[in-house]
């Protein structure tokens, strides 16, 4: 049976290293270099989130490798000894992953924390600081245990599945802070900004769709093979997989919907349109706000199916003859 208490430490990692590299990855792309030198309360928001993220990140990950620890040891987590701890960091890929994590995000805090005058440049390093921490992950999983050459595609592929999921999990988070109703009444024409980097963003969401599809289908093929896939489906990991490929497609209807039929809304009512001046701002600003929530929603529930069945098999064990 899986253990509860990994499974949130997974999960927890999962969300927050995600948050980190796509939230500092959103201003680059999504919002002029003016808009992003400019005092103004999205990228402050932006930066207080950073900080918190890292430093939660840094816990977690810490917590994850005691328990870990103390698991391969047969001891609570309070009754861990330091130098087996210490033997399992060096010894392992899993050890050496957690230090090059924990130096990425030790990294990314002081961005977050000291570079925020240089807002581009603070943005970038967060960005790769955090797109690090995130492939760290790829070796506490199904990847990490795959040896030679085909270990190495899995891993690559895995990585770039995990990063195009970061990319779109911190833009959901960007847009909800962006059009938050007290940061725009705070920030003059934030309405606008957010019509226009919704829009801008259609074209990154397209390739991390792409690559999430792509990376997907290798993932499964290393892991399960297409052979397998009726023997898979009868096991909690098959099943655990179809419940996110579900909640995948929701979240592709939604983006779609976004992209369709909401962002032209809110882009009118920001005043974009002349032929829309009746636009409501507040009812297109709503209906943005609620299909954001729900996308999160279904991140964040897709993060926690790739928590539990990362640590399950693929295939039910055979009964012995």
């Amino acid at each position: 049976m899986a253990d509860p208490v990994l499974i949130g430490i997974r999960f927890a990692l999962y969300a927050d290293l995600m948050l980190i590299a796509g939230l500092a990855a959103f201003p680059l792309y999504a919002l002029t270099r003016s808009e992003r030198l400019a005092p103004q309360p999205m990228m402050a928001a932006i930066w207080r989130a950073e900080r918190w993220l890292c430093t939660i990140g840094l816990l977690v990950s810490t917590l994850g490798m005691g328990v870990l620890a103390a698991s391969m040891q047969g001891v609570g987590i309070l009754s861990l000894e330091l130098q087996p701890f210490w033997d399992l960091v060096r010894e392992t890929e899993v050890g050496m992953a957690w230090i090059y994590r924990s130096a990425a995000l030790l990294l990314a805090l002081a961005a977050a924390v000291w570079m925020t005058r240089r807002q581009t440049i603070a943005a970038a390093i967060l960005t790769l600081a955090g797109s690090v921490a995130v492939a760290t992950l790829v070796w506490a999983g199904h990847a990490g245990a795959t040896e030679g050459t085909a270990g190495t595609v899995h891993r690559v592929s895995d990585i770039l599945h995990l990063l195009a999921a970061a990319a779109w999990i911190g833009a959901i988070g960007a847009f909800l802070i962006l059009i938050a109703p007290q940061r725009l009444r705070e920030w003059p024409g934030g309405l606008q900004i957010a019509a226009r980097s919704l829009d801008q963003f259609s074209r990154v969401g397209t390739i991390c769709v792409l690559v999430i599809a792509a990376t997907g289908l290798i993932n499964s093929q290393m892991i399960v093979g297409a052979e397998n896939l009726g023997r898979s489906l009868s096991s909690p990991y098959g099943q655990l997989l179809l419940a996110k490929l579900a909640l995948f497609a929701l979240m592709l209807a939604l983006a779609a919907a976004n992209r369709w039929r909401l962002t032209p809304a809110l882009a009118a009512a920001a005043g974009d349109d002349a032929e829309s001046v009746d636009s409501d701002p507040d009812a297109a600003l709503a209906a943005m706000r609620r299909s954001l929530i729900i996308e999160a929603s279904a991140a964040l529930a897709i993060l926690v199916l790739v928590a539990w069945f990362g640590t399950l098999e693929p295939f039910v064990a055979a009964d012995p003859v």
